[in-house]
């Protein structure tokens, strides 16, 4: 199981928030490259990075820092938050970020998905699904949609996507443990897309029982920022 640490930028620091809520934003370090650097130096092979500005605002508002973050660790970097238009997505590969997450357009306009499946892979692009009680968020998670997180999942799959974030937005930043039923039914449902798991991990045997489920890979933000997980640690359930 791959182990991607996270970088959530605002106001191009590296923060935190609290179940996805702007109000509730913790600042974990200031330098984004400074904190991106450690997880290089730690070994870590990559990163998961979310323009929280871009985010609420449609568009790559932190593309140019994202862009030097890759240059300055080499890590593979995947990127989401305000994918709005193709043009973002080839700019992002253009400068050498390695997957682009879909969110939100991926309810608004499925067709987007399989528009960017064409002209850039499926290696590329990535589906992000994060949901409130079983039901799409979208907008910065400030919306919910009428669509379910399985649905939608299969949707995608059989126009090709093969790996998927799945974030449950009230287990985002609050140490409470991933939503487990959740990943065996998305794991359970898919055929042949793989799972990132997000959102609530709290200790080494959250990764444990995950990777029992067969998710592919694990995001962990919090947990390393408060000190529950370390570097070596996370290296070691990597192998």
């Amino acid at each position: 199981m791959k182990i991607l640490p996270a970088i959530d930028i605002r106001n191009g620091q590296a923060v935190r928030l609290y179940k996805g809520n702007f109000d509730q934003e913790t600042v974990v370090n200031p330098d984004v490259l400074g904190q991106a650097r450690i997880f290089a130096d730690a070994g870590m092979q990559f990163i998961h990075v979310v323009d929280l500005d871009g985010a609420l605002e449609g568009r790559a508002t932190n593309r140019d820092l994202i862009a030097a973050l890759k240059v300055a660790t080499g890590m593979g970097v995947e990127v989401g938050g305000g994918i709005r238009t193709l043009g973002q997505i080839k700019d992002y590969l253009m400068v050498g970020i390695d997957r682009v997450i879909i969110g939100s357009m991926a309810v608004k306009n499925p067709d987007f998905v399989r528009e960017a499946l064409e002209q850039f892979g499926a290696d590329k692009i990535v589906v992000g699904i994060d949901a409130k009680d079983g039901f799409v968020a979208t907008e910065g998670w400030l919306e919910t949609s009428t669509v379910d997180f399985i649905s939608l999942a299969k949707e995608m799959e059989k126009m090709g996507v093969q790996l998927f974030v799945y974030t449950d937005v009230d287990r985002d930043g609050t140490l409470t443990g991933p939503n487990f039923a959740h990943y065996d039914r998305l794991v359970a449902e898919l055929t042949t897309a793989k799972v990132i798991a997000s959102g609530g991990i709290a200790e080494l045997a959250d990764l444990t029982r995950l990777q029992e489920i067969g998710v592919a890979g694990a995001i962990v933000g919090k947990a390393y920022y408060n000190g529950n997980i370390s570097l070596e640690e996370l290296k070691k359930v990597e192998g």
